[in-house]
């Protein structure tokens, strides 16, 4: 079963989170995802999602039956999953097209464009929120983004915030009516597409290249700690509590 839809926008392909209900990432969805993108048989990509959301994040009910094996193996394919996003040959777009809390919000981070759906919605990384310590490269990541003052704000207050105040501080940068997020996306990626094509993918490597230095090159030390985290008393109680609200929602 596709976890990932292929949709085809002309020279932009559209990959479409498909694993119902919530686009919850488990293993499987952030290989998909991985493998698409490494694929790079697009000029650029738009990574989509539900209507109503994006991604809920890593799936946290799914990651609580995993052993300490199975946890590493998760955190090491996501943080491999930002190296790809961000170290892209062609340009991704993300078309938030609802709800993109904590993994959600990572991935739409890494990509170079985000559309947020106008509405009743929340972004942000409340990762202190549901008992998990953010990791310190997503918050150096969400600093060259939001600048370093933001970044504390949304990462020490766990915030999720409505799609305005995400765009009026850059973590988002553009919104649009939720039946034209995917349209908006695709036309931002056909404007960049427009432009010189080797010069503006040169100029676009050199920028990203300075945004994948948030992410260490010493992986095994990164996911060691994050798996140290995950096997805390404290989050596991955290997590057991926020696992047991999903379940009964």
């Amino acid at each position: 079963m596709e976890l990932v839809r292929r949709i085809e926008h002309g020279e932009v392909f559209e990959l479409r989170l498909d694993r119902p209900p919530a686009n919850a990432l488990d293993q499987d969805l952030i290989t998909e995802i991985s493998d698409n993108v490494l694929a790079a048989d697009a000029d650029a990509f738009v990574l989509s999602g539900a209507v109503g959301l994006f991604s809920a994040g890593l799936d946290v009910p799914y990651l609580l039956t995993l052993d300490r094996g199975g946890i590493e193996a998760v955190w090491r394919s996501f943080v491999q999953l930002t190296r790809i996003l961000i170290g892209a040959p062609v340009p991704i777009a993300a078309a938030i097209t609802g709800h993109a809390p904590a993994g959600g919000a990572v991935v739409a981070i890494c990509c170079d464009w985000r559309v947020m759906a106008e509405g009743d919605f929340r972004i942000g990384l409340n990762e202190v929120q549901v008992g998990i310590v953010l990791p310190e490269f997503l918050l150096d990541l969400a600093a060259r983004i939001v600048g370093p003052r933001q970044a504390e704000r949304l990462a020490v207050g766990g915030l999720m915030l409505p799609p305005d105040e995400a765009l009026r501080i850059g973590l988002v940068d553009e919104l649009a009516p939720p039946n034209e997020v995917i349209d908006r996306a695709v036309a931002w990626c056909e404007r960049i597409l427009a432009l010189p094509r080797a010069i503006m993918l040169q100029t676009r490597s050199a920028a990203r290249q300075r945004l994948l230095q948030t992410i260490p090159p010493d992986a095994p030390a990164v996911v060691s700690r994050l798996v140290e985290n995950w096997f805390r008393p404290d989050t596991q109680a955290a997590l057991q509590a926020l696992a047991r609200r999903l379940t009964h929602a």
